[in-house]
């Protein structure tokens, strides 16, 4: 072989090894088949992570980690078996009780909302029933977060992404704090609302029922407390679709999830707080999507409690300006199916997911004990 030619192969082997070889290593150690992670492929550094972790940090990572995603989305799956859980309907009830048996098998105790709703065109009023579970706090048991999410939807698809993307958020974080060895200072409130889709009325009926017996020992002297303290509610809707405006096939480069609170609510400056925290959750804790801030929070659940105790809202877009402007072509459609979301997408939610409870696991003081 003449000289020039083997130089060349050397040539070429070299570039090879200085170019391509690190990028296999590195892909090995990522453990992710080759695949990068949204934060590398999108250049998420100094965005998502980057901060030098405290112990207590690390002790809150240890809870967050407990999150899965694949359970994440088989929630997501096992509500849209139910297809659009729209309010009134047997398959709203049937999936009330999946939901109500799939936390009790957690090991949660569960209870219901009851209450009345007149539907558009009618003069006479229907029984409705949602259901929620609570993780009790071990040395606070006074004291508690909410989260929610609406498990009721319309359109007549599955509602994939409105809401069961929201209301597995809520499930797989309740099965995360179930999990061996959990144990919270405070109390956490898992709530899956009925009838959003008709004007909150589910979460309506939660305050106007439940507001009154904050903090009210019953029976004294038990140190149980059936509606403990409210200190701040999260809710969680729409979690899946950032895929830009005008819409793209994939999720937006710039893709995030948003937090949303109401500037003109009573408890605006509590509710600015509770949203940075989970603002600061995110970069500690999430792997993939960072978060945004902003302060038009509406047409949610957190809606009917922004006046009584801090409250935002997770979301893909902002309500307003993005979802109410077609950023979503799929809201409210036949098309908001399981399967027309992508791992990308369900990445986007459980990214919310691992914000909200970084966030929410400090705030009661959780921890794993080993």
């Amino acid at each position: 072989m003449p000289a020039s030619t083997k130089l060349a192969h050397l040539l070429i082997a070299f570039i090879f090894a200085a170019f391509f070889w690190p990028i296999a290593i590195d892909a090995q150690a990522r453990g992710r088949g080759g695949r990068p992670s949204q934060a590398e492929s999108r250049n998420l550094r100094g965005v998502l992570g980057g901060v030098p972790m405290t112990e207590a940090d690390s002790a809150i990572k240890e809870i967050v980690d407990l999150l899965d995603f694949e359970s994440y989305k088989s929630l997501i799956r096992g509500l849209t078996e139910f297809g659009d859980r729209e309010q009134g309907t047997p398959r709203n009830a049937a999936a009330v009780d999946w939901i109500e048996q799939t936390l009790q098998s957690w090991g949660y105790e569960t209870a219901r909302i009851h209450y009345d709703y007149m539907p558009r065109g009618s003069d006479v009023t229907e029984p409705r029933e949602e259901v929620y579970a609570t993780l009790v706090g071990a040395t606070s048991p006074s004291e508690m977060y909410l989260l929610g999410g609406h498990m009721d939807g319309r359109g007549s698809g599955q509602a994939a992404n409105d809401d069961a993307s929201g209301t597995a958020l809520v499930m797989e974080i309740a099965r995360a704090l179930a999990s061996p060895g959990v144990t919270s200072a405070r109390s956490i409130r898992f709530a899956l609302w009925n009838n959003e889709e008709t004007g909150l009325n589910g979460a309506r009926a939660y305050v106007e029922q439940r507001q009154s017996l904050q903090g009210i020992e019953e029976p004294a002297g038990s140190g149980r407390y059936p509606e403990p303290r409210w200190l701040g509610m999260v809710q969680h809707d729409m979690m899946l679709w950032d895929h830009g405006n005008p819409v793209t096939h994939t999720q937006a480069l710039d893709a995030d999830v948003d937090i949303e609170f109401q500037l003109n609510s009573e408890m605006a400056d509590a509710s600015a707080q509770l949203a940075l925290a989970l603002l600061n959750s995110n970069r500690m804790f999430a792997t993939d999507y960072p978060a945004v801030m902003s302060n038009a929070m509406s047409n949610t659940d957190s809606g009917p409690f922004q006046d009584l105790v801090a409250a935002v809202s997770l979301r893909e877009n902002r309500r307003l300006y993005e979802t109410g402007n077609g950023a979503n072509p799929h809201w409210h459609q036949p098309t908001d199916l399981f399967v027309t979301f992508s791992d990308d997408d369900f990445r986007l939610g459980f990214n919310a997911a691992q914000t909200t409870l970084g966030a929410v696991a400090r705030l009661v003081d959780a921890r794993v004990k080993r």
